[in-house]
């Protein structure tokens, strides 16, 4: 779930151990007091040696959610960073905002960021989709606590994707409904206009490999680019998030 919780749990109990002080939660204590100076200044320092850094945050860059940041699943290869920064740029004199969700971990490649299947690598980014209000004006806020899980269901006239994976025995392929950590803002609405133009500034990187999103939502704002691609009926449903990579 973090990469260094483990570690740094041994290391607690260890310390607990030979802390020769009757304190109530004495472990649970020395746990978060070690793992937030691990997270906050310790791992930054260490991950640019497996070629990672942290998310640069700025006006327009924002993780969706904190706990991303706690959980060590922000960190990027420096040329993520320079994608999400170019693409911030081109969005100058709009009110969206690049709302990131996982990214990931510090160290290591393939080692498993769960629940993904991909984001192993520095390599990888997800980020929210864009909503606005019943007016039609843009908004950076979301539907859910966690940023997943609020999905961007077709219309009746759109291709059924997700039916097709579910039939064909892909349960986990709506898994991440389970996973909002409690919805909100439900008067939002899809901003089409909103989500069209991040993924169309995103597009306009070199650097960018591929773009993931739920086939009914690139028909519907009708993108054509060939990085755009669908991710399968082994991965999770892309109509809550929009996943980007670099070559």
């Amino acid at each position: 779930m973090t990469q260094i919780g483990g570690i740094v749990y041994l290391l607690s109990l260890i310390i607990s151990k030979k802390w020769n002080k009757n304190l109530k939660f004495k472990t649970l204590i020395i746990f978060i007091s070690l793992y937030l100076f691990s997270t906050l200044l310790i791992v930054p320092l260490i991950s640019p040696i497996f070629g990672r850094e942290k998310v640069n945050h700025s006006e327009k860059i924002k993780p969706t959610n904190y706990m991303t940041v706690l959980l060590n699943r922000n960190y990027v290869k420096p040329k993520l960073n320079e994608l999400l920064s170019k693409t911030e740029k081109k969005l100058n004199g709009t009110n969206i905002e690049i709302n990131y969700l996982d990214a990931n971990f510090p160290f290591i490649n393939k080692f498993p960021l769960l629940p993904h299947l991909s984001h192993n690598d520095g390599k990888k980014i997800d980020i929210s989709l864009v909503y606005e209000t019943e007016n039609g004006i843009i908004t950076n806020k979301q539907k859910s606590i966690s940023g997943y899980g609020v999905f961007e269901n077709r219309k009746i006239t759109e291709h059924n994707q997700i039916e097709k994976c579910l039939k064909n025995g892909y349960f986990q392929y709506d898994f991440p409904k389970y996973l909002t950590l409690g919805k909100i803002n439900k008067e939002l609405v899809f901003s089409e206009k909103g989500t069209k133009k991040l993924i169309e500034n995103i597009l306009k990187s070199k650097d960018l490999g591929k773009l993931f999103i739920e086939p009914h939502l690139k028909s519907r704002m009708n993108l054509k680019n060939n990085r755009i691609r669908y991710h399968g009926c082994r991965a999770v449903r892309h109509d809550d998030h929009i996943h980007i990579q670099l070559k």
